[in-house]
């Protein structure tokens, strides 16, 4: 299986060559289980519910997971918001224990191989939203004066999900294969963004600028670049949920697909927060 892009990816069994080929007959059957075993996961034979072992994850376990992954997300961001604006003193913690309790999440499962913990993933929706909240309300109202918050975040909301889906159809109707070359730029890239980020923030600690977030025509450019980023990563992180379904992997591995794509999201949707604020702001 090629590597992902997103961490919470990353720990699925490697394979090597285009898209997973399981055969059929024995063969193919002989395949899925040994891919099954590689997960970490016990069963008889793919796609054969027994006594005492998991169902097969369906493409229906991932949605339903996914939503509401989703959903408690975004329920705690719009009381997270609410109580910000109510309170801004609350925007600083809200931002900090939200983003960094996420990342710690993010850590503990893909390191600890607990992706598919439905408390671990619903306590990092849960924190993620808890920052969503706080840093919408912070761009829409503190860092771009005179914008219309409501249309803003709701901008911001609807382009994600249309680069979202967007991709999903690219995916679907194949208009651009994953395979390992693809795979390998994209986290080259994923990598080079974030050693820009680092560096621009750890400079700016020190006033000097690199430009990347001021809102200036580099800041643009770096901001476009991440969006293109996140929405090539869609495709890597589909392939990877497409090969685990294929692989016959236990229902609760849907939550692990759940907290991935939830990962990316929330990364394109600051980004596209972001470069929203930036003509706002003009």
């Amino acid at each position: 299986m090629r590597e992902s892009s997103n961490p919470v990816f990353r720990s699925l069994p490697k394979q090597q060559g285009g898209y997973a080929q399981f055969g059929t007959g024995a063969a193919g059957a002989a395949q899925q289980v040994q891919l099954g075993q590689q997960l970490g996961y016990q069963q008889q034979a793919p796609y054969t519910p027994q006594t005492g072992v998991a169902r097969p994850m369906t493409i229906d376990d991932v949605v339903t997971k996914t939503g509401i992954t989703l959903g408690v997300l975004s329920a705690v961001a719009v009381v997270s918001y609410f109580l910000v604006q109510s309170n801004i003193g609350l925007a600083t913690p809200f931002t900090f224990i939200g983003a960094f309790g996420g990342l710690a999440l993010v850590l503990v499962a893909t390191f600890g191989r607990k992706q598919d913990n439905p408390a671990i993933v619903l306590s990092y929706a849960a924190l993620e939203g808890l920052f969503l909240g706080a840093i919408s309300f912070l761009f829409a109202n503190v860092m771009v004066s005179g914008a219309n918050a409501g249309v803003l975040i709701g901008q911001a909301v609807m382009g994600t999900f249309g680069v979202f889906f967007g991709m999903l159809v690219v995916y679907k109707t194949g208009a651009i294969r994953v395979t390992p070359k693809f795979t390998r730029m994209v986290v080259a890239a994923l990598f080079g963004a974030l050693v820009l980020m680092l560096g621009n923030l750890v400079l700016h600690l020190f006033g000097i600028e690199m430009g990347l977030r001021n809102g200036g025509p580099l800041a643009i450019i770096f901001s476009l670049v991440c969006i293109g980023i996140a929405a090539f990563s869609f495709l890597i992180d589909f392939d990877a949920a497409d090969q685990m379904v294929r692989a016959g992997a236990p229902e609760k591995a849907a939550w692990g697909i759940a907290l991935g794509l939830t990962v990316t999201l929330v990364w394109l949707y600051i980004e596209i927060l972001r470069l929203l604020s930036y003509f706002q702001s003009d």
